[in-house]
């Protein structure tokens, strides 16, 4: 492989010569930067572009630093990041858990990052954002000047989803939550307990951990129980259906036996019977926004807008008497 400096000795120049023409600096005559070029060309020469940005201290990439690529929710969003690469001149580097992961943050190794994974602690976070390297963290909140923590509006669809339930005279409810370390559960939980607080209503609350089978878990314990809810929250989808099927196994339908309502409207919900009454957002608006907040930081200094990307309650089936 053809290094610049056989295109220097080809060309006869030296090598600062032939660098200033490849990276077209540098004050050089017209003869000798054709010289060059051709020199370049004949050799098949192709500058590393990418240690050239290191010179440069820019990577013209992306990270997206993420728990896992499994499950609409995921591929939603990155379809959005994806989307919104395009319209740019910068490359995506999607990075799953791993060690390695872990090394190219810390390291600097991109840009920016946008980061949805709940094992790269906070503190490692708050440490490495600077103006140089700015992050979008989601399902996170965090204070800083460069870190946007761009947030679901978790509030106004369990709001909606609280007075569905309660406008259909459905006062007895439990709610099944998600992972302890997540902010979207947080958040969820604290509204629907306010909510059943302000109408004087007490909320048990089952433990589950956004998969399916704790949220069958949660129903299995709910359904042992004296006297059954006529309805339950779930604080997402996955958790929604594995109730839904602890129900049916039983024979307890929704929403007669039990309304319920998810969260996060995967496309799974439409489709099961009954339908899962749940609450939607655009996640492919969340991954874009991230994206062209990001960008708008490193390449022109735009400060962070911190906003909510709206939800709202999709009634269907298993929660409309």
């Amino acid at each position: 492989m053809a290094t610049i400096r056989d295109v220097a000795r080809r060309a006869g120049v030296s090598v600062t010569t032939a660098s200033y023409v490849l990276n077209d600096t540098g004050n050089i005559s017209d003869a000798t930067r054709i010289r060059v070029r051709a020199a370049a060309a004949e050799l098949n020469y192709h500058a590393n572009a990418f240690a050239q940005n290191l010179k440069k201290g820019k990577t013209h990439t992306i990270g997206v630093f993420i728990s896992r690529f499994g499950g609409s929710f995921y591929e939603e969003i990155l379809d959005g990041i994806h989307t919104s690469i395009l319209q740019t001149d910068y490359e995506l580097l999607v990075c799953p858990e791993t060690r390695s992961t872990r090394r190219m943050l810390l390291h600097r190794q991109v840009d920016g990052a946008i980061v949805f994974d709940s094992k790269i602690p906070n503190e490692s976070i708050l440490k490495l954002a600077a103006s140089h390297f700015p992050i979008v963290v989601l399902d996170r909140f965090l204070h800083n000047e460069c870190i946007l923590p761009l947030l679901l509006d978790n509030a106004q669809g369990v709001r909606e989803a609280f007075a569905h339930f309660y406008q259909q005279g459905l006062h007895k409810m439990a709610f099944v939550a998600g992972a302890t370390d997540s902010v979207d559960n947080a958040e969820r939980m604290a509204t629907f307990l306010a909510e059943a607080e302000q109408h004087g209503l007490q909320i048990p609350i089952y433990q589950g951990n956004f998969s399916e089978i704790s949220g069958y878990d949660a129903a299995q314990m709910i359904l042992r129980g004296d006297a059954l809810p006529d309805a339950v929250f779930c604080a997402n989808d996955q958790m929604a259906i594995g109730f839904l099927r602890a129900m049916k196994e039983v024979g307890l339908r929704a929403p007669n036996d039990i309304a319920v309502v998810g969260f996060d409207d995967i496309p799974l919900a439409r489709y099961m019977q009954p339908s899962l009454s749940t609450i939607g957002a655009s996640r492919s608006d969340w991954g874009g926004t991230a994206v062209r907040q990001l960008i708008g930081f490193i390449e022109d200094k735009t400060p962070f807008t911190v906003h909510r990307i709206p939800t709202r309650l999709l009634v269907r089936d298993s929660s409309a008497l």
